[in-house]
């Protein structure tokens, strides 16, 4: 297993604060967002490097755990169980086979090896925490809108997990102890879903906001009135002010998409008016925009 530095990337010290990972998490988080990085493989991988690390360093048992294992970090509980083990029972020593039954044989470190490698297999064994899982959950954009369950079946199990309204594509959520099973009665390990948001909407997520654009005709544009418009869950008048440039920008508040765990707060929704030309012009129209046209040149 390669790795990965999560100081580097996130771009700070390892002295750094929570409070300068998260700052440092918002900023890569908001560069290398999918949604601003359309078709860009690196990008997505960048982002989930990104809320990885964040998701570690911001978990104080997590963190002290990858100080001091570095890749090996996930398996520190099995580490100081087997220290323990070996330190109580003198003699007894453990194969590679009985790692290998784990399933971690690809994932062990050197040191783990040079701690347990070679020896024959004892009649009393630790207890061993079973292995974290990854799984990744593709849903839309309307599926996050809400909170709502979902019934995943992994491994022949069936599990019924609860989305949270606000979730965003490349983030990883935790579920305690439905990972790989616990070695001779040893906890079960974790299971980290990833979320792979897709966008069927003529809405664009940044964030906790949503973005759109929609039609105005001159005539509003020039005269003003009111614009019915859609909003992410039903519709809202705006008003239109008279003269309104081209790609004007109206922000709706709270019209946004909801905020990741905090319940009943939204971001907000920004429309923008886009001046649409009137085609197929009748005779009286062309005559009457000549007309104006005449009065504007000569200033009247």
């Amino acid at each position: 297993m390669a790795f990965i530095d999560y100081y580097k990337v996130l771009g700070v010290d390892k002295k750094a604060s929570e409070k300068e990972i998260k700052a440092a998490y918002r900023k890569l988080a908001r560069k290398h967002h999918p949604d601003l990085n359309p078709n860009d493989e690196s990008a997505k991988k960048k982002f989930q490097e990104i809320n990885e690390a964040n998701m570690v360093l911001t978990d104080p048992e997590k963190r002290k755990q990858y100080d001091q294992y570095g890749k090996d970090w996930k398996h520190a509980d099995q580490y100081e169980q087997a220290k323990q083990s070996k330190s109580s029972a003198g003699r007894r020593s453990y194969s590679r086979q009985d790692f290998s039954d784990m399933g971690m044989d690809d994932d062990l470190s050197d040191f783990f090896k040079s701690m347990f490698g070679g020896a024959s297999r004892s009649r009393q064994q630790a207890k061993f925490r079973g292995q974290d899982l990854n799984a990744n959950l593709q849903l839309t954009l309307r599926d996050v809108y809400e909170t709502h369950k979902q019934l995943l079946t992994l491994n022949g199990k069936k599990i019924r997990l609860t989305i949270p309204a606000g979730v965003e594509n490349g983030q990883t959520i935790k579920i305690s102890g439905h990972g790989g099973k616990g070695v001779n009665g040893g906890p079960n390990g974790d299971l980290f879903i990833t979320f792979a948001i897709t966008n069927n909407t003529a809405f664009k997520r940044l964030g906790n906001d949503l973005h759109a654009s929609v039609d105005l005709d001159i005539y509003k544009a020039i005269l003003g009135g009111d614009l019915t418009v859609d909003t992410f869950d039903g519709k809202a008048k705006i008003k239109v002010k008279p003269e309104t440039p081209n790609n004007t920008k109206v922000k709706l508040k709270g019209k946004g998409f909801p905020v990741y765990k905090q319940e009943g707060k939204f971001g907000d929704l920004y429309i923008t008016l886009q001046l649409k030309t009137p085609t197929n012009l009748s005779s009286k129209e062309k005559e009457l925009f000549t007309e104006l046209s005449k009065i504007r040149s000569n200033g009247s």
